[in-house]
């Protein structure tokens, strides 16, 4: 039985407040693409549909649109609320829903929903438990002591009398730990949403959202998707993919892997002003187009770089600089013989512990001229 894992869609999602719907529609035709050449049974979405708990009108209508084309292919749909969801409004007319073969997994009340399947090696159940805290899964379990994600997980999988004999395959959305986090993800302070990876002893494979970067937690039976774009300059180095999961008699699980390609690319430069802006460096590459982080190296802070940069890079999300300033800055602390030193002395002084170096002397002249007529002002 093939099945086609997604997760982390987040539909809506805005990055350095560029908007990502056109890359998003271009994405999921591209999976739709895809799940056309593999024919799976099943297509998973682990959660994070929506990257608001209220999405936005656009949002709604290009996740309908994609679900849409996917009722009208030949497999079952599995949709979890995650973390990022609302699942009341995401399981809105799941029940109707469920006549095409869309299973979206209801509110959390204890029960994880189940769905059987069959091939030519008998059932597979297939599970869904949508995004749950400590506190959501306490109030059904109340003889059950609950106090970590481990805890609350291991109490919700324990409430589905899972048979080790039968093959078995859940959804859900937690941060297992080992798993690497991006920038772009949630995180809890000192890692307490961990959830440990022996609470899904009993399942053949573990579809998982949560995490953007796509991984293996255990090699070919806990597993990642990730993200099907990249959603921060630290996925830049990531190769988006869809994973595909084919289960054939208990025990033989296969996992690979389908790449996607962006509509735009997320990389990071690094140079001087009058390097990036040569013709010569950016001619020939998709730099122009691609989503951009530069790192600027002069030592000057370069006046509206921002949107000199942006008639070159279009889509220049974010702009810093690496320079002897940024490298060597300081906390300014209150010195005591301040009061028996002049305004050009303490200026220089903070200007060379804000940048590194000294003021040079057509800065100091300036500095001089401008406390002059700073003074006659006061006068």
């Amino acid at each position: 039985m093939k099945f086609v894992h997604l997760s982390d869609l987040h539909v809506g999602k805005r990055v350095n407040e560029f908007s990502m719907i056109e890359d998003q529609k271009y994405v999921l035709k591209q999976i739709l693409n895809i799940i056309n050449g593999e024919d799976p049974d099943g297509v998973i979405i682990a959660g994070d549909v929506y990257d608001k708990t209220v999405p936005s009108a656009e949002a709604v209508e290009v996740f309908d649109e994609f679900l849409v084309a996917l009722s009208n292919r030949r497999a079952e749909v599995f949709i979890i609320s995650g973390n990022h969801d609302s699942p009341e409004r995401l399981s809105f007319a799941s029940r109707i829903m469920k006549r095409e073969g869309i299973h979206i997994s209801p509110v959390y009340n204890g029960h994880a929903e189940k769905i059987v399947m069959r091939d030519v090696h008998g059932e597979l159940s297939v599970y869904l438990l949508p995004f749950v805290k400590p506190v959501t899964v306490k109030k059904f379990f109340p003889d059950e002591e609950i106090v970590s994600y481990t805890d609350a997980l291991r109490a919700a999988v324990g409430e589905m009398n899972v048979s080790r004999d039968a093959r078995n395959l859940l959804v859900t959305h937690q941060f297992v730990t080992g798993a690497l986090r991006s920038e772009s993800e949630e995180v809890s302070v000192g890692g307490s949403d961990n959830v440990d990876a022996s609470v899904f002893d009993a399942f053949d494979y573990v579809a998982l959202g949560h995490i953007h970067g796509p991984q293996d937690i255990v090699k070919g039976r806990i597993r990642y998707s990730g993200t099907p774009l990249k959603y921060s300059f630290s996925e830049a180095s990531h190769q988006k993919s869809v994973t595909v999961v084919e289960l054939a008699e208990k025990g033989d699980v296969e996992v690979r892997t389908v790449p996607l390609t962006p509509l735009r690319d997320m990389k990071r430069i690094k140079g001087k002003y009058c390097e990036l802006v040569e013709k010569e460096f950016y001619e020939g590459t998709t730099y122009r187009d691609d989503y951009i982080h530069i790192t600027l190296t002069d030592e000057d802070d370069v006046p509206d770089a921002v949107i000199k940069l942006r008639t070159v890079y279009r889509n220049l999300m974010k702009l810093d600089y690496d320079n002897r300033r940024t490298r060597h800055a300081s906390v300014i602390t209150e010195d005591a013989e301040a009061r028996n030193k002049s305004p050009l002395t303490l200026f220089g002084e903070f200007y060379e512990k804000q940048n590194g170096a000294p003021m040079s002397e057509e800065q100091e002249e300036f500095v001089k001229a401008l406390i002059g007529n700073i003074r006659e002002v006061d006068r």
